[in-house]
Order: structure tokens, then sequence, then C-alpha cells
């Protein structure tokens, strides 16, 4: 049977160690604090002190592999499963320099829009059989013939005390772009480089939603795109001259504006879905949880072959600044 445990757990990074967040050995408020494990308050008994067991055991293994190195890999609750998902929420880093992965949890997919029963199943973009990947689209737009998207929403999905700005891009594809979870879209910011006069060189955002975007149509996909910014230690202020071109291109983008791009690129970070008992477990930082959160849409909030199949369970871990950088909280909490 399928599950999304959903897990929080703060390691500091620090020059010479990284020290494991305390655990609780009682629930604590659901705004738990960035050193603490949180659990919902409507969990109760046994399921809650197994959770909070694995936990404690994750937290020891993740402080003492693989996250000892920078190189990081780049959630909805699943709705037809709720009763059955361990919810534990946030716990976060307190820097940007984060070396170890901290958590927070992501969901992915707004809760006014979980299907029901009686709604069109999400199977009209699927390969025969669904796990089939030796059809999946790769590089059918390139950089001298783009192709034009043009934006639907752009909001921005952090909090005032978050360390930047960080946006939530929907872009309409009319269908014309297909694409996998875990692939990249290219961009194409506007312009020219100042230093030759050529046009911008096209940049990679991994994609945020399902093939079948957040509108469950097909015909849109989203971006999780953070401003690129510089500070100035002289001018104590930003400084526009060495902003990121195209990053800054997308969050100041409007609903109708249009945008150029390329791909889909990438087929390393598809999901194995041959094997419906094959375990996720999913780390990352910052907007490196955009592909993640295409994953558990598919699994757990879109009545796709690959959901109905799947009797696994996926771990999600996010390391961020602060709690006002916990990207897609929002989706998680009304989940």
């Amino acid at each position: 049977m399928a599950k999304l445990i959903l897990a929080a757990a703060t390691l500091l990074a620090s020059a010479n160690a990284f020290t494991p967040a305390v655990l609780p050995s009682a629930p604590v408020s659901i705004h738990a604090s960035s050193t603490s494990l949180g659990m919902a308050a409507d969990e109760s008994g046994s399921k809650r002190k197994r959770a909070l067991k694995t936990l404690a055991k994750t937290a020891g293994v993740l402080s003492s592999v693989a996250f000892a190195t920078a190189g990081l890999p780049p959630p909805a609750i699943a709705a037809k499963k709720a009763k059955e998902i361990v919810e534990v929420v946030e716990t976060v880093d307190n820097t940007q320099k984060l070396l170890a992965a901290g958590a927070g949890v992501i969901a992915a997919g707004a809760a006014a829009i979980k299907l029901t029963s009686g709604e069109k199943a999400q199977d009209f973009l699927e390969a025969d059989p669904f796990w089939d990947q030796s059809n999946v689209p790769v590089n059918v737009y390139k950089n001298k013939a783009p192709f034009t998207g043009k934006v639907v929403s752009t909001k921005r999905i952090v909090g005032p005390k978050a360390t930047g700005e960080t946006c939530h891009i929907v872009i309409d594809h009319k269908g014309d772009f297909p694409y996998w979870e875990g692939q990249s879209w290219g961009v194409i910011p506007p312009g020219n480089r100042e230093k030759d006069g050529k046009p911008h060189s096209v940049r990679l955002y991994s994609i945020a939603s399902s093939r079948y975007g957040d509108d469950m149509t097909g015909n849109t996909g989203s971006l999780c795109v953070r401003r690129a910014t510089y500070w100035c230690p002289e001018l104590k202020a930003d400084d526009p001259a060495k902003k990121g071109i195209c990053s800054n291109f997308l969050c100041d983008t409007q609903a109708g504006d249009e945008v150029k791009m390329t791909g889909p690129a990438g087929k390393v970070m598809l999901m194995p879905e041959e094997d419906p008992t094959t375990d996720y477990i999913m780390v990352a930082t910052g907007t490196g949880i955009a592909p993640f959160r295409g994953f558990v849409r598919r699994l757990f909030m879109e009545d796709t072959p690959a959901a109905k199949a799947y009797k696994g369970q996926a771990w999600l871990f996010l390391g961020v600044a602060n709690s006002d950088a916990l990207l897609y909280d929002d989706e998680f909490q009304d989940a």
C-alpha cells in the first residue's frame, strides 16, 4: 500500500561536524521551531511513535553520510490514502550555506483540485504501458527554433523573512510541448548580452509540475524559480548590473507574457515506474524541490495509472533557510 512519508529533520552544518536536531518525545505545534520535529496535531497513538522512531534513525543516518559534501541532489498528502500517511511537519536549516539536508515538507498539488472518483482520470498522456520510457520526448524544441509559451500566472511563494524571492510560474503550452516528470525546460531570456551583442543563452529549469500541469489539463507546465541577485558590500544594496538575467525575467513576468522555451531536456531524473514497489528518497534544497513536486503529484494526487499501481513509500526532505522559505507549504497544510 503506497505511503507518502513527509519528514522533517534539522541537521545544522558546521566547519567540523553535523549536529542532528533534538527530537522531541512529545508532539508539538504544527509550527515547529527550527530545532525540532513537529507532528500534526491529529496524529496519535502507535503511528506517531513509529514515525518518530523512524525519523530519529533517519536523522542519524543523514548526519553521517554523503551530505557531508556540497553536492546534494537537485507533496500533497495522498488524498486517497490520507488516513495511512504519517505527517511530519517542518523544521528548517538556518543558512544558505547548507551542506546537510534539513527538511520541510512539500505538498504537491492544491487541495482545491483533489480528484474524485467521478472526474476524468489522468491517463490521456500516458505511454503504453505507462512505465515505458522508450518514447520520452527529448529536445523537441531547440535554440534556433524555440517554442513560445504564454505565462498564465507568476506568484511569489515565500514569506517576508525568506532569504530571497522564489516564484511559481505557470506557463501555457496548449498541449504542444509534452514532457515527463523529472525533465527540464530551457528558457531563453529576451535581449542580447552586453559583452558581444549576441542573444542570451538558454537556461535550464526543472519542471515543477506533472505532465498534466497544475490544472490537470495537459496544457500547462510550471517552473519554480528563485530570483538571483547580488548584494554589493560597497553599495550596501543589490547591484542591478549583476542580477541573474533569466531568473529576474521569469520572476517579473505577468499573465500573457511570452516565454521562448527549448526542450524538454534530460532522461536521468525520470521516475523508475516499472516496479510499483520502488521506494523513493527525495532530497533537495530550495528550488531543487521542483522535480520532486511533479513526482509526488503523479503518485499521490492525480488519478494516474502510476498512482493506482504504486505500493511503495516516498520520503521527501527539503532544506531551507527558515520557515518562511518553505516552498509549497500552503499546499501541504491544506491537503
